[in-house]
């Protein structure tokens, strides 16, 4: 054979293969990519149910009095309850009824949809329980097909549910993510990334001709442990949804906070929702507002008022006052909320009766720039750092008024706004020493590696001498043994320092505030020398009452019971 005529055939037969690669490969182009619609719809006729991997994510932790942990929010293993028409022995409309405790559909959706022609597959429910599946086996019927599944669980259902939050899917409906609570505040590192991916290869190659080389990113996953107790969570629970309906308010809402460290215990408002059924739930009952609302909190505020008068020494607890009942400050009145005269009133009394015209007077003795000063540095105004979406920063613009109303008005809380958390953190540094600490909910990280990451919180700078804590705390003990209730709640073994506050709610519409809705809150907390724990409450326009002392005061006591109680706190008296 001559040279050319081998050269010839080479030649001829490496066009053929590449002719045929041509071929082959605009083809596979024209099915995957300009008929992918077609082909698709095709193939969702056809479908069978295939599983490449199940879901997975990381857990969100409780942590026990004990130190024990348990599940907040888990993942749980099922079945996918799916039927295939072309097996159906019985009438699509018999099928479903003999199915209609399990479906998560209407028995005529159902039958509907089992009887589309040229379906094999067709999914009924997403979350069937082992115990479930060995009842669907037992019915034995012909055409119900039942696949292993995984899904989000949370064990406590509604159990601080506004902290725990939830999972849903992304906009493009491909992946679960974090949408509220913890769940999102450490979406990054609960989420896991899928081990498998789908890719259309000619697709990828033929719109990005070059980019021939694959990376996958991995993300470093693991579980939170956090400081939520279940137990005390439970409890605080019953109360408040015992507090709201009992006054038919339209939110109540409680933290629970170790002072000297800002670990929260249990935080959760109420009306709630189930985090493993949120039907009927609205997105307001999603978020937390603890943490999102920012409310006035009228008396609850005197105590910081207190406070700083006596750290900045413009008044000791023995400086008096003559109480007219009102003042006059920039033609406004300041009125006493029943706008009685006490005459000559000793601080005490102050907190004891809860005198507007007595921290209006503090206000007075210290001057405008120095009580700034100390609301400012309680951070009232500002995000305390609370590991949860979306915290808000304080409503605080009055104190930068040159009237001196503005600031007579911020002694007994009303004209600044605040969050439940950042009005927590202020107050708990009456008890604490004077230290601003940061509320937290999350103690440590468990990768998956093995590796654990414990999270340190900042000490927290003191905004108060320690002798102001003690006085103000001494102070506040008197409030709870001779004024709440007449001294009728006082324990005779624990001391508690305690404030109660109703505040007038804005009128968004008309300006200034409606004469009929108020807003209650309490805070307290106990051996109030050396608090183990800080708990402050509010309720939102309850009915029936006029004052926080007649809504709050007998919840505050029956958690700061459970708590001593719970947790064995020796007496301090």
């Amino acid at each position: 054979m001559k040279r050319d005529q081998l050269t010839f055939r080479i030649r001829l037969l490496s066009g053929i293969i590449v002719l045929g690669a041509l071929l082959i490969t605009a083809r596979l182009y024209f099915i995957q990519v300009v008929s992918a619609d077609h082909y698709a719809e095709k193939a969702e006729k056809q479908y069978v149910h295939t599983k490449t991997d199940l879901y997975s994510r990381g857990s969100i932790m409780f942590t026990t009095r004990d130190g024990a942990k348990l599940s907040a929010a888990a993942i749980q293993s099922g079945f996918v309850l799916a039927a295939n028409p072309n097996h159906l022995t019985i009438p699509p409309s018999e099928f479903c009824e003999s199915l209609s405790d399990y479906i998560e559909t209407s028995l005529e959706r159902c039958t509907e949809r089992i009887s589309t022609p040229g379906r094999v597959y067709v999914e009924l429910a997403s979350r069937i329980s082992n115990d479930e599946a060995d009842e669907i086996e037992l019915l034995n019927i012909d055409g119900a097909l039942l696949y292993k599944n995984q899904w989000r669980y949370y064990p406590g259902g509604s159990l601080a549910a506004r902290s725990i939050g939830f999972v849903g899917f992304t906009d493009d409906g491909v992946e679960l993510r974090g949408k509220y609570g913890l769940e999102r505040q450490y979406d990054s590192t609960l989420f896991e990334k899928r081990q498998v991916l789908s890719v259309n290869f000619f697709a990828e190659l033929f719109s990005n001709l070059g980019e021939l080389v694959y990376r996958k990113e991995e993300n470093k996953s693991g579980d939170i442990v956090t400081t939520l107790e279940p137990s005390v969570s439970r409890m605080l629970d019953t109360v408040l949804l015992e507090t709201n309906e009992k006054y038919e308010s339209k939110l109540t809402g409680a933290i629970v906070m170790r002072p000297d460290t800002g670990e929260i215990v249990a935080m959760n408002a109420v009306p709630g929702f189930d985090l493993n059924d949120r039907s009927g739930a609205t997105i307001d009952q999603f978020q937390n507002p603890l943490v999102e609302n920012v409310y006035e909190f009228g008396s609850t505020i005197k105590a910081l008022t207190m406070a700083a008068g006596l750290d900045s020494g413009a008044i000791v607890p023995s400086t008096t006052y003559y109480d007219s009942g009102s003042i006059e400050l920039d033609t406004f009145t300041i009125r006493n909320f029943d706008g009685r005269g006490r005459g000559t009133v000793p601080m005490q009394e102050v907190l004891n009766q809860s005198l507007n015209t007595g921290v209006s007077f503090i206000v007075q003795e210290m001057g405008k720039d120095e009580f700034r000063d100390y609301f400012k540095g309680f951070k009232l105004g500002s995000e305390t750092g609370i590991d949860l979406p979306n915290e808000a920063h304080g409503l605080v613009d009055n104190l930068d008024s040159p009237r001196d109303v503005e600031y007579a008005t911020a002694s007994f809380g009303q004209g600044i706004a605040m969050t439940p958390i950042a009005a927590t953190r202020a107050l708990a540094t009456l008890g604490n020493g004077g230290k601003l600490v940061t509320p937290h909910l999350v103690t440590e990280i468990q990768y998956n590696n093995g590796d654990v990451k414990e999270i340190n919180y900042p000490d927290g700078k003191n905004v108060l001498t320690a002798e102001t804590s003690e006085e103000i705390s001494r102070m506040l003990v008197n409030v709870v043994d001779d004024a709440l209730k007449g001294g009728k709640v006082a324990l005779p073994n624990h001391t508690i320092g305690a404030k109660t506050g109703t505040a007038q709610i804005p009128d968004p519409v008309n300006g200034g505030y409606y004469e009929d809705k108020f807003l209650h809150s309490f805070f307290g907390y106990f051996p109030a020398f050396e608090p183990e724990f800080i708990v402050f409450m509010y309720t939102v326009e309850p009915q029936g009452v006029r004052y926080a002392s007649e809504t709050l005061t007998d919840p505050f006591m029956d958690i700061t019971k459970f708590l001593i109680n719970y947790y064995s706190i020796p007496p301090d008296r």
